[in-house]
């Protein structure tokens, strides 16, 4: 593995996914290097239950995304339901209440393209289980700028649409199961020397 100065991690995922996340976020240590940035399909209103439940279950800090929020390391934070999370300049969060994208809002495409032009090369871009297309045009754009890719092995995904998608979409650094996942972002923060 290269000594990329990685700064952040995005994450997609639908159908499935609570699982395949907190499989991951089990192996992430409270004190992770990095803040983790989640798009969930989820039902309206679910999100800030999801991240109460993802909280208490994990060592790692998880909360909803806020408006204006500062991204801090060793957090992962849940874009909220109906609403699309893009990543700004200052690295804080907007909220967006644009037209659905992919069929989808919060987007993964919106999320992930967002912190790509921010990010640059130092972006982590991970695509789980779901049945749908979001996050493959995203997945491509973090790709494009030099930024590292991963996805769910289709045969190991309930839903094997999503990460089928984006790897029909662009080149993919890494295809894994999720445990193989949590185990890559985690070694991350032994040698990750990059600073938000």
């Amino acid at each position: 593995m290269s000594e990329q100065q990685y700064q952040a991690v995005v994450i997609g995922a639908s159908a499935g996914g609570l699982q395949a996340l907190s499989t991951i976020l089990r192996q992430l240590p409270q004190n992770y290097a990095l803040p983790v940035i989640v798009v969930q399909h989820i039902a309206e209103d679910m999100t800030p239950l999801l991240a109460d439940y993802l909280d208490k279950c994990h060592d790692i800090s998880v909360r909803e995304a806020e408006e204006l929020q500062p991204i801090e390391s060793g957090t992962v934070y849940i874009a909220p339901a109906s609403y699309h999370l893009l990543i700004e300049e200052d690295k804080t969060f907007s909220l967006s209440i644009d037209p659905r994208v992919q069929y989808a809002r919060p987007s993964i495409d919106v999320l992930f393209e967002s912190a790509a032009d921010v990010f640059g090369a130092n972006l982590v871009g991970v695509i789980l289980t779901g049945a749908n297309s979001d996050g493959s045009q995203g997945l491509r754009t973090i790709k494009a700028m030099g930024g590292m890719t991963v996805v769910q092995n289709p045969d190991t995904a309930e839903s094997p649409e999503m990460p089928s998608m984006a790897i029909a979409g662009t080149t993919v650094d890494h295809l894994l199961t999720v445990e193989e996942i949590g185990l890559l972002l985690a070694e991350l923060t032994h040698w990750n020397k990059g600073n938000l």
